[in-house]
């Protein structure tokens, strides 16, 4: 898995970027589950993040042109197709992911702020005060980490018919979800 992460993306404007972003999403996702195998809880939220932030990218892309119909400004459209597909930067998630659900994925909000809720605890780990990490153990991290994963993997399937879908995809999903199975 990880030698897809590895690989180079399309551009942006490529109608291929989706799908090498949802091959990347599964294989992120993957790692994760790897790493909570491995006890390393850390490291699986910070795969899982990548994961759904690989899963993002997936879907701006698809939705490019209906976010762009619906931004206010030149400006707006012209960061959405220069910065916001491409770099996901982490300060514009909940925007996008807003923007995302006003076209109908209603909940892209919410499991955006899982997953930056699951950054947070990468960076600072279990918090049992709760300031710096919305997790106080790692076993609640380790959940939401799981869960997170489900998403990615139903967002994957999800998209498989708006996209380039192959069969590496379909290997890689299947690996993914019968790590899952095992590990729940």
């Amino acid at each position: 898995m990880e030698q897809l992460i590895e690989r180079p993306l399309p551009k942006p404007s490529s109608e291929d970027y989706a799908s090498a972003r949802l091959l990347e999403a599964l294989a992120e996702a993957g790692l994760a589950l790897d790493f909570l195998r491995r006890g390393l809880t850390r490291n699986a939220a910070g795969k899982a993040f990548q994961a759904w932030r690989a899963v993002l990218a997936a879907l701006l892309r698809l939705e490019l042109d209906r976010l762009k119909a619906n931004a206010k400004t030149e400006e707006e459209r012209k960061g959405l197709e220069e910065k916001a597909v491409s770099r996901i930067p982490t300060t514009r998630m909940v925007s996008l992911s807003q923007a995302l659900s006003g076209l109908g994925y209603r909940d892209v909000a919410y499991i955006t702020d899982r997953a930056l809720n699951l950054h947070d605890y990468q960076y600072n780990g279990p918090d049992p005060d709760m300031a710096l990490s919305k997790y106080r153990t790692r076993e609640e991290a380790a959940r939401a980490v799981m869960e997170l994963v489900i998403a990615v993997l139903e967002y994957a399937e999800r998209l498989r018919d708006r996209t380039a879908w192959t069969e590496e995809h379909e290997n890689v999903l299947r690996a993914v979800g019968e790590k899952l199975r095992r590990d729940a």
